[in-house]
């Protein structure tokens, strides 16, 4: 099958519907497929369900889906830098499902690798435990959480080669390798393109049968949420 595909549209043509479960990869405003999210604005699809560490920036990435109101439900554990996302959830207007942040990349990760639900220490005792089954192992009390699973999968790589293995940098591999295994349709877009062969094997982090789609983004924009910076003060010699 060929995954090469020449733009984002094309990508996601046939696969986008209203109601579909989506996950976004990324950390903050850090390794995510702005390009990809873009299109599916684009295809006015509505009532989505996101699974995202976090909802972007205020006219940024998955911010963008919020401003249409195509967001219905945010599976996250970080919401802070949005303040469109704290409007529409006071307002009634966006459901959320609040999560641990590693109980989120674990639930992610667990859907991926076929397991259905796991027990988790974090959560114990808090709101993130109501209605969860909880069982005692070794005399400590677990809650249960159940794996998550997505119709569509869109990450953003580093590096890829034409079937599709991908390479993540730094904190891009935060949330993105775990999605790509999670979905059943994943699109992966690359800011490197290259031939089969030219990414060793224990370099890869996504191996190609999971990708389905792979789109060239050559010059990925490198948006920064916070710019802090530190006066100097030069001294006369």
């Amino acid at each position: 099958m060929r995954k090469i595909v020449s733009s984002a549209t094309e990508a996601l043509a046939g696969v986008l519907q209203d109601g579909m479960v989506i996950m976004s990869g990324g950390f903050g405003l850090c390794g995510i497929p702005e390009i990809l999210i873009e299109a599916v604005k684009l295809s006015g699809v509505k009532d989505l369900t996101v699974i995202s560490n976090n909802a972007g920036v205020d006219g940024i990435g998955l911010g963008l889906l919020l401003e249409t109101r195509q967001i219905r439900k945010m599976i996250s554990s970080y919401v802070g830098e949005n303040k469109l996302f704290a409007q529409q959830f006071l307002s009634g207007e966006l459901e959320l499902e609040f999560n641990p942040q590693g109980t989120l990349a674990e639930r992610i990760r667990a859907g991926g690798a076929g397991i259905p639900a796991f027990f988790t220490k974090t959560g114990v005792g808090t709101i993130i435990s109501e209605g969860k089954e909880i069982r005692e192992f070794g005399g400590e009390q677990y809650v249960m959480e159940m794996a998550l699973t997505a119709d569509v999968s869109l990450v953003h790589a580093w590096k890829g080669d034409t079937e599709g293995n991908l390479v993540y940098r730094k904190t891009a591999r935060n949330f993105n390798p775990m999605m790509a295994t999670a979905g059943k349709f994943t699109v992966a877009e690359v800011e490197h393109l290259v031939d089969v062969g030219q990414i060793d094997a224990d370099h890869v982090h996504t191996p190609g049968i999971f990708v389905s789609k792979i789109l060239h983004v050559p010059d990925a924009k490198k948006h920064i949420e916070q710019r802090t910076v530190r006066s100097v003060q030069t001294e006369a010699m």
